[in-house]
């Protein structure tokens, strides 16, 4: 196996992890970001009102993209598996 074959998995494995968070992540740092300045406004600091609404938009951002995320999961699982048959001592 050559080093550019290694670079290249785990170059495709930060993508992949990036691609798949990604969503998640922007998600709850826009509904970070509506709670901060709401709470800024109100100057109410309840971190109950800052954690729940993160854990609702995030779960069903989840249930949205679930089967994105699952077809990008297992293509590059296939890509690997395919990879593994072509590698040659």
């Amino acid at each position: 196996m050559d080093a550019s074959v290694v670079i290249d998995i785990g170059r495709d494995a930060l993508w992949v992890t990036l691609l798949l968070s990604g969503p998640l992540m922007i998600a709850g740092l826009v509904v970070g970001l509506v709670v901060g300045i709401f709470q800024a406004v109100t100057q109410i600091h309840e971190m109950t009102l800052t954690f729940i609404p993160k854990i609702l938009v995030m779960g069903i951002v989840f249930l949205a993209l679930f089967p994105w995320m699952l077809l990008k999961l297992v293509e590059y699982t296939y890509g690997l598996f395919d990879l593994i048959g072509k590698v040659t001592r």
